[in-house]
């Protein structure tokens, strides 16, 4: 085949994919918040989040960001992201339930922290929430699954929510328009790699 049949064949290979994907772009044509969940055991759940905030923020959106579980507050991405003006930034963990190791007490901080998400879900001014790490709390039975899709279903219409975490709970999954799972393939620190600045945390 020479050139020109070649450039001739990819010509219409592509016109046809256009024709699909004009039709695809077609077919969508609601306009409004969609609740997408970030799940599986593979890196980056995080910090796929965070970057769909920087793309909120960038088309003028502002952003609320609660973090479950973690109690830290020194984290690059809060330490970025945290201290832009659209962005309201609330870490409500005490840390890993292995640390903390009060049951009790990491029921308590959970239902406190879906308090404020509540209020951030009822905020029409946020166009983005972010809800880190829900699944753990969840998974544990800290806070009730129903009530929280419950609060998710009745949130503004226009307001978009990012979930992440292990283990997403099916009825989650199912309530979503978008659900990601990413995969474990291979992890440094499994290789003895300390968390790297910039990288993790």
């Amino acid at each position: 085949m020479n050139s020109a049949e070649s450039a001739q064949k990819h010509r219409l290979r592509m016109q046809r994919k256009k024709a699909v994907v004009d039709a695809a772009i077609a077919r969508a044509d609601q306009d409004r918040g969609v609740l997408l969940v970030l799940t599986g055991n593979g890196k980056g759940k995080s910090s796929s989040a965070f970057g769909m905030v920087a793309r909120a923020l960038g088309h003028g959106l502002r952003v609320g960001v609660a973090q479950f579980v973690k109690g830290r507050s020194d984290t690059g991405e809060e330490a970025f992201l945290g201290r832009q003006p659209e962005v309201v930034w609330r870490v409500l963990g005490e840390g890993f339930s292995w640390e903390t190791q009060d049951l009790a007490r990491d029921a308590e901080t959970a239902q406190r922290g879906w308090a404020v998400v509540r209020d951030m879900l009822r905020d029409d001014s946020l166009g983005l929430v972010v809800v880190d790490e829900l699944t753990y709390v969840l998974k544990r039975g800290w806070l009730d699954l129903p009530t929280v899709l419950a609060d998710l279903a009745v949130r503004p219409p226009m307001q978009h929510v990012v979930i992440t975490g292990r283990g997403a709970p099916e009825a989650l999954c199912e309530a979503a328009d978008t659900v990601s799972e990413l995969r474990d393939v291979k992890h440094a620190f499994r290789a003895g790699v300390r968390a790297q600045k910039g990288i993790d945390l």
